[in-house]
């Protein structure tokens, strides 16, 4: 950042599960969406990889707070401190003044007016003086380097941490959306009830994102299989320690109900799409995007179910907040920013 610069400008993936800033084109900031604030003051005392770190292990005077459930702002005050924070974080050279910051925020398409004022208002108190918001599905489709002005269909299936985003993109505009409350952590949660069930074995949400992350498939069949997780944990009626090996076999059964969901929503989309976007989106594919298409298998499944190709952005983390980049960078050409 120069000396003098008055105003600085960043773009931001406010996600569920990852919160990512980019600015002059580099991610600065790439950190889970988590604060610990002390209890008795509400300060803040950590925020991303280090809240992450107490996520679990907190004492009486600390509680680690994830401000974002499902897509959207569930605590206004604990996000508003994570934006701060990070941005604190992603300003660590110090210049004479504060800036004044642009803002360009990805939300999630099915957002209600209250929930972008949630986001809009967060950012300004974080901050912000000019605030752009992008739905997350146009965003993904930018980052993912497709031209959504052009006058033909795209489709963009975004599976993020608390929602999952469908989209048919045409003309710089959505055509039609579903926004579904399924997404990432609901695979964790599948996760934690089945060693509860199965094993016996109590494991905490960080556990649980580590089995879908070493062993997590959506199919039964993989080419490449990875190796068994191990896992260690209490068990439930003895609270002695176990050492459980996950499969992933195993975990592709127990997420088969929220992988069928998130394929009824896809099929539902297609429906509600014009014909001649159909066309163009069987030509050319289905794009998926977030860190649920870094699930195994998934394109392989979803190819074979609905029989169009899909096919895995170069890197799907990153696809939506490399698209509030590139909307930064032309705000004044890109009629679908939200004021």
């Amino acid at each position: 950042m120069r000396l003098f610069s008055l105003t600085k400008e960043i773009a931001i993936d406010l996600g569920t599960a990852n919160t990512i800033i980019i600015h002059n084109d580099k991610i600065v900031i790439d950190e889970p969406s988590i604060v610990a604030l002390d209890s008795k003051t509400g300060k803040l005392i950590a925020v991303g990889k280090e809240a992450q770190q107490m996520q679990g292990k907190e004492h009486e005077g600390i509680r680690t707070v994830r401000p974002l459930r499902q897509g959207v702002i569930a605590d206004f005050n604990a996000a508003e401190l994570m934006i701060r924070g990070f941005i604190k974080k992603a300003n660590k050279k110090k210049s004479m003044f504060s800036p004044s910051l642009r803002m360009v925020v990805g939300i999630p398409s099915g957002s209600t007016e209250v929930e972008i004022r949630a986001v809009r208002d967060s950012s300004e108190h974080a901050g912000g003086r000019d605030v752009y918001m992008l739905y997350e599905p146009m965003a993904a489709a930018l980052g993912i380097g497709l031209d959504v002005q052009a006058p033909e269909g795209n489709m963009i299936v975004d599976i993020g941490g608390g929602t999952t985003e469908i989209a048919v993109i045409s003309l710089g505009g959505i055509v039609s959306n579903k926004s579904i409350q399924i997404a990432g952590d609901d695979l964790t949660d599948d996760i934690q009830g089945h060693m509860r069930r199965a094993h016996n074995v109590r494991v905490g949400e960080r556990t649980a994102e580590l089995i879908k992350i070493n062993v997590g498939s959506a199919l039964t069949e993989l080419e490449n299989p990875p190796e068994d997780y191990i896992v260690h944990g209490p068990n439930q009626m003895t609270a002695l320690p176990m050492e459980v090996p996950v499969s992933y076999q195993e975990i592709s059964h127990c997420i088969e109900k929220t992988i069928s969901k998130i394929e009824a929503a896809v099929l539902g989309a297609l429906e509600q799409t014009p014909p001649e976007l159909y066309a163009d989106i069987v030509r050319n594919g289905i794009h998926l995007a977030g860190g649920g298409a870094l699930l195994r298998g998934l394109d392989k499944r979803l190819t074979d179910k609905i029989g169009i190709q899909f096919h895995i952005a170069e890197d799907p983390l990153l696809a939506v907040a490399r698209g509030t980049g590139v909307a930064l960078k032309g705000i004044d050409k890109y009629s679908f920013l939200i004021r």
